[in-house]
């Protein structure tokens, strides 16, 4: 197979792409409006509650299985370490543009996370499907594909709702509220402390009130623990146990565990666990309707959010107060730091013996090194209310630009592997 064709084979399937999202920016005009701000806000609930789970949980019931995740152990790794170069790389971009404090969130999760979901289950098949392909056998390869794309998805979720989903929630601007010094020097003033008062106690850490929820981000009231200097060190003790509980409980954990990981979990259990599959997978399980059901819901997942992700962009044409350097670092590491990684990585395992020789697998894991920023970051900035506008110039652009540097890259990836 050609230079040329294998040029034509990874251009289709992102042309694809490209078409869905020019529907979706076009149905977001003002004289249509169709896909308005509320209708974008309904429909990513939508993708988030019910389309994602159901496309992750299917996917993975049917195409993983406990033989086949002998085999991809390696993908779970491959996909990490896509997200802590990503975050390292990110970091180090926000130290030299200096960006914002509010926008810190949005380039950490742009740099860390690539669209492991969409992309490749649109990628994938469509090269499988492709005359003269690299990978042989059309049936075998659209087969192995959807496998590979499905578990790349499944363990994209996991990393994207515990990691990224609480990274640009600690810093979007409704959770980085930090408590004024001017609520400290109230709470001085209402004691009205002696210095004969301050000679028989110390002055502890400020402690929420007892009757302050732990679930509250502001810190509205405050106590002065003073007790006397021979209950010292039994009250420090206690102070640290107290405040460490006090951040356990503030912990979301429905935040962590979000639907998209809830989903995910059901269809490794359901695809792992012999008994389950036989009743749930197959035209003769007794129970397929609920795997058919699940698959069908999951399918519209893919176009709705490419959609809104067009309707999106749109946005990004009015312009935003987004720094240039901003704009240009996160294209620089993600389509030329983090592709080059990959190829080190890929190559060193297959070299090391931890990858199968299996063409299309050494695709996939390459492939998820080149990716652009995943969609549900914008799903994101829409579920906080934060940095909509900003997200959606860095997406037009990323998506922009990844029209041609994700052609050359899977010609490339193709050509190393075939």
């Amino acid at each position: 197979m050609g230079v040329l064709d294998l040029f034509i084979a990874a251009l289709m399937p992102v042309l694809k792409v490209l078409l869905i999202t020019a529907v979706g920016s076009f149905l977001a005009i003002d004289r249509l409006d169709i896909l308005g701000v509320d209708a974008r806000k309904h429909l990513n609930n939508v993708v988030f509650f019910v389309f994602n789970p159901a496309l992750v949980g299917s996917n993975l019931a049917k195409y993983i299985s406990l033989n086949s995740m002998g085999i991809l152990w390696f993908m779970p790794f491959n996909i990490l370490f896509t997200f802590i170069i990503g975050s390292v790389l990110g970091w180090l971009l926000i130290r030299s543009t200096r960006a914002p404090h509010d926008l810190r969130g949005l380039v950490l999760g742009c740099c860390s996370a690539g669209n492991l979901g969409n992309m490749p289950l649109i990628i994938i098949p469509a090269v499988c499907k492709e005359r003269g392909g690299p990978f042989g056998d059309v049936d075998v390869c659209y087969t192995h594909g959807l496998a590979y794309a499905s578990l790349s998805m499944a363990i994209g979720a996991l990393y994207m709702w515990s990691y990224v989903y609480n990274i640009m929630r600690i810093y979007s601007s409704k959770d980085c509220e930090v408590p004024k010094l001017d609520a400290f020097a109230k709470v001085a003033k209402s004691l009205r402390e002696t210095p004969e008062n301050l000679s028989k106690c110390f002055t502890g850490p400020l402690l929420p009130l007892q009757d302050h929820s732990p679930n509250e981000d502001n810190m509205d009231h405050f106590e002065l623990d003073c007790k006397m200097s021979e209950q010292k060190a039994e009250g420090s003790f206690l102070e640290k146990i107290k405040q460490g509980l006090q951040v356990f409980t503030k912990i979301n954990f429905s935040r962590l565990f979000a639907p998209s990981t809830s989903g995910a979990m059901v269809g490794f259990v359901v695809g792992v666990i012999p008994q389950f599959r036989k009743a749930l997978i197959g035209d003769n399980a007794p129970l397929h309707v609920v795997q058919d059901s699940a698959s069908l819901l999951g399918e519209a997942a893919i176009p709705t959010v490419t959609l809104v992700v067009g309707a999106n962009l749109l946005k990004g044409l009015k312009g935003s107060e987004v720094q240039r350097s901003v704009i240009i670092g996160i294209i620089v590491v993600r389509y030329i730091v983090l592709p080059i990684f990959g190829v080190v990585i890929v190559k060193s395992a297959v070299h090391l013996g931890l990858v199968q020789s299996d063409p299309l697998y050494q695709f996939v894991l390459m492939l998820q090194f080149a990716l652009p920023p995943a969609m549900n970051i914008g799903t994101m900035t829409q579920l906080f209310g934060a940095g909509e506008s900003e997200c959606s110039v860095i997406l037009l652009w990323t998506y922009a630009v990844a029209s041609i540097s994700l052609t050359l890259w899977s010609t490339l990836f193709m050509w190393l592997v075939a």
